[in-house]
C-alpha cells in the first residue's frame, strides 16, 4: 500500500477537488460505477461519465450527467480521474488524466498499476490506488479511526 494511499492525496480528492470523471461509468445501475457515482453526487461531487458507448450515444445522459466516450472529449476541466477498469487496462486511463491536466487519478479497490502510478506522480499529479471513495468516507466518518 504505501504512497499508494497517502492521506494528503486521498483527503485532497475527497476534500478539495470537485469535478470528477468516472471512467468506465456507462449507466449499468448494476455496476459498482454507478453506486459510487452516486455516492460522489451525494457528497457533492459533479460526475462525468466516461465510456465508449458514448460515441454512438452523443446525447445519453447517467446519473442527470451527460457522457463522454473519452477524456479527451470532455470540453471543461476535470479534477479527478476516477478509474473503474482492470489494472491491466487502468494506466492508459492515468496517462490520459496527465494529459488533460487532472488534479488527480484515483484507481479503484483491486486496480494497482504500479508504473502507471511513478508515471502519473512523476508528472506531479497526486495518485490513489486500490481504495475506494465509499471505504475512505466511511473511515473518516468512524468516530473509531479518528
Amino acid at each position: 500500500m504505501g504512497d499508494w494511499q497517502r492521506t494528503e492525496w486521498v483527503d485532497l480528492m475527497l476534500d478539495d477537488l470537485r469535478t470528477w470523471a468516472v471512467v468506465g461509468l456507462s449507466g449499468n445501475t448494476g455496476r459498482t460505477a454507478y453506486s459510487i457515482a452516486g455516492l460522489l453526487q451525494h457528497r457533492g461531487k459533479r460526475i462525468v461519465p466516461i465510456h465508449p458507448r458514448f460515441a454512438d450515444e452523443p446525447d445519453a445522459e447517467v446519473l442527470g450527467e451527460k457522457g463522454f466516450p473519452t477524456l479527451a472529449d470532455v470540453p471543461f476541466p476535470i479534477d479527478v480521474v476516477d478509474v473503474f477498469r482492470r489494472s491491466d487496462a487502468a494506466g492508459e486511463f492515468a496517462d490520459q488524466a496527465v494529459t488533460v491536466g487532472a488534479g488527480g487519478v484515483w484507481f479503484q479497490l483491486g486496480v494497482v498499476d504500479a508504473d502507471a502510478f511513478r508515471r502519473t506522480t512523476a508528472a506531479g499529479i497526486p495518485m490513489v490506488m486500490d481504495t475506494c471513495p465509499a471505504i475512505e468516507w466511511r473511515r473518516r466518518d468512524d468516530p473509531r479511526t479518528a
